[in-house]
């Protein structure tokens, strides 16, 4: 009757024997009979595919359709149909983990695109590709400033980056040990002056700002690289890589580190994520970013090979 339940009589009896008891019954006596569910469930009769994709496009329907604004989210974005095919080939889904490169080659070749493509939109010189999302590689660059100063453990961020990426880092921070402290907002940006004040304390390993910031604002990042560098701190820009495009690059504000989110890059909604995350870096850090980096060489027959 239950063909999809994977124990048998024998395997429920053994596994109630373990700790004590000689019935379902006994297991769940616990449990209040006014909170069991005792009625039949309420499935609906079944239905063919196109009528199971037309309820819930109907369903989608009902759903409050807002206009998301830069710097708070996620994007519904066009991407266009090509790409669907592209990604499709069988050559680009070999397996996840590259391990064994001479089967790989696929996997290794679009992440050794997709760094390509991050240090150009961003203007930096190298890329990891194991990023989870935004949130999480903007708490790895925090950890790389950590790392890179060594005797120093503060790091100090701007309120005007995204709420929910500084609750991420604040927890990275809690439980690495890493002393967090916040650079209060002035008319939508980053106070500046209070920055410069923090800094000169010579204690800050990385300063963590972003544009466009939460609200949308792109932020005047000028002299930010320059004051946090003469006090020995590292600037990480959290910035959107699609408006990179057109806006000022993290490298040309001679940030050390930018990461961000890459949903924007086309990505489907997904219900808020995780999407995938970017994290780059200036040559000097290279051998400080986690996870794996692709690069491109040439085989024993002198063809171009990706490792």
């Amino acid at each position: 009757m239950y063909k999809y339940f994977p124990h048998t009589e024998a395997d429920i009896s053994e596994m109630l024997g373990k700790i004590g008891l000689s019935s379902l019954d006994e297991l769940y006596a616990e449990i209040p009979e006014n909170i069991r569910f005792d009625k039949d469930y309420d499935l609906k009769k079944s239905m063919s595919e196109d009528e199971v994709r037309n309820y819930f496009w109907e369903l989608g329907k009902t759903n409050k359709k807002l206009i998301p604004f830069a710097g708070g989210g996620a994007y519904d974005h066009y991407a266009p149909a090509v790409i669907g095919q592209l990604i499709s080939r069988s050559e680009y889904l070999t397996a996840y983990t590259p391990y064994q490169p001479e089967i790989s080659q696929g996997t290794l070749q679009y992440i050794f695109e997709f760094q390509s493509m991050i240090c150009e939109l961003t203007g930096m010189e190298c890329c990891n590709a194991s990023m989870y999302d935004g949130a999480t590689a903007a708490a790895e660059a925090m950890l790389m400033s950590i790392a890179h100063a060594k005797k120093r453990n503060k790091v100090i961020v701007s309120r005007t980056l995204n709420p929910r990426v500084i609750e991420v880092v604040e927890t990275y921070a809690r439980f690495h040990g890493v002393n967090l402290e916040m650079i209060p907002e002035k008319e939508g940006v980053t106070d500046k002056a209070v920055m410069e004040k923090l800094l000169e304390a010579d204690d800050v390993a990385g300063v963590i700002a972003s544009t466009p910031n939460r609200y949308g604002i792109i932020e005047d990042f000028s002299g930010f690289a320059d004051n946090a560098h003469a006090h020995k701190a590292l600037f990480i820009v959290y910035a959107d890589p699609s408006a990179m495009a057109v806006l000022k690059t993290p490298g040309e504000w001679g940030a050390d580190i930018a990461c961000g989110d890459g949903q924007t890059l086309g990505m489907p909604l997904n219900f808020g994520g995780p999407y995938v995350g970017y994290l780059a870096a200036t040559r000097d850090l290279v051998r400080k970013l986690p996870g794996r980096i692709v690069g491109a060489t040439t085989d024993v027959d002198g063809k171009r090979a990706f490792v």
